[in-house]
């Protein structure tokens, strides 16, 4: 019989003296993997092939020392994110300071406390695991809102754009750097219910009729239910966004006919940004429009169908947006031409 794979977290130590190696192992030794370093140069080598979850690493040792052994392992992508506490008799506040610069996160003095010891290494793994997590939510999201992009006809620079759009207007309007990064991440699933329209509708050229037009509509819902309820966070951002960004300021859009502030702002911001790319970007049912009528289209929107103060934000921050077009531009000159108005959804 196989036995089972042992998946608890893995610890380097490091140390120059067998004793110290030997006071950790005996306190680590039932909950972790331990690997074993003497020097600086065997600790480099060991985490560039081991990647262990944390690593307890002796400050004064011969060659390179522990200072500088953590100033490389910094360096490395490879491992960078690897959090390090030092183990050290150094105590004062100059030879502390100096650790924090060279990226650790922690320092326990020896000689050690088993209970410091334990509970200093369960923190920092938390917060690995907080990141993992976090990390994975964003990748999710990320993929949810590629996934809507192969069904409808937009490409994956509408989502850059617009999300970017999305983060500067956000910022603008006061929102905090994290909610702005919120809202960068979580704007790319503003149409991931596409996935549940059926692509006789999504795709068919020319006018939906009514019957139509209410399936397309459903797919504010269709989003929301994909990306399901979550009490805070990244998700229930994007699942605000999916729901609200076709809402309208003065109560004339869907699915809930909200009016005002009643929209999430999250939602008031989206719509803004994803408009103004659909109208500057060229679709196969029109050409792109050049900025100025963009913007003209933004400016008589305001009040009816978006938040008016946002479009000042928005406006007063036009060379911002420029340069965001600029760089993720479908074609070099995609300022676009003049056109009929479009009869997109984006729009609708």
């Amino acid at each position: 019989m196989t036995p089972p794979i042992d998946r608890s977290p893995r610890l380097l130590l490091v140390d120059d003296e067998p004793t110290n190696l030997q006071v950790l192992r005996h306190i680590l030794q039932q909950d972790y993997r331990l690997l074993y370093a003497k020097d600086g140069h065997r600790a480099l080598e060991l985490a560039a092939g081991e990647r262990p979850d944390l690593i307890l690493l002796d400050v004064m040792m011969p060659g390179i020392d522990g200072i500088e052994t953590c100033r490389q392992l910094k360096a490395a992508p490879a491992t960078a994110g690897i959090p390090v506490i030092f183990v050290t008799a150094l105590a004062d506040i100059e030879n502390e300071t100096e650790g924090f610069d060279a990226g650790a996160v922690d320092y326990i003095t020896k000689p050690v406390s088993a209970p410091i010891v334990r509970a200093r290494v369960r923190t920092h793994l938390s917060l690995v695991r907080v990141d993992e997590l976090a990390d994975t939510r964003l990748q999710i999201v990320q993929r949810l809102g590629r996934a809507a992009e192969f069904k409808d006809n937009e490409t994956g620079l509408h989502v850059i754009r617009m999300s970017h759009y999305a983060r500067i207007l956000a910022l603008a309007a006061g929102l905090s750097e994290r909610d702005a990064d919120d809202i960068l991440n979580a704007a790319p699933m503003h149409d991931v219910g596409k996935i549940g329209i059926p692509d006789a509708i999504l795709r068919k050229e020319g006018p939906l009729d009514d019957d139509e037009w209410r399936v397309m509509r459903s797919h504010c819902e269709i989003g929301a239910q994909i990306i399901g309820d979550h009490n805070s966070g990244l998700l229930a951002m994007a699942r605000r966004i999916a729901l609200t960004h076709h809402e309208k300021w003065d109560g004339s859009g869907y699915p809930a006919g909200l009016v005002g502030d009643a929209i999430p702002i999250e939602g008031r911001i989206v719509a803004i940004a994803d408009v103004f790319d659909a109208l500057t970007s060229e679709r196969p049912y029109k050409a792109a429009w050049p900025v100025d009528k963009a913007l003209d289209a933004l400016r008589n929107g305001a009040g009816k169908h978006f938040d008016p103060a946002l479009i000042d934000h928005f406006i007063a921050h036009l060379p911002a947006i420029l340069e965001i077009k600029a760089r993720w531009a479908e074609h070099p000159d995609d300022a676009g031409a003049p056109a009929p108005a479009p009869t997109s959804p984006a729009f609708s």
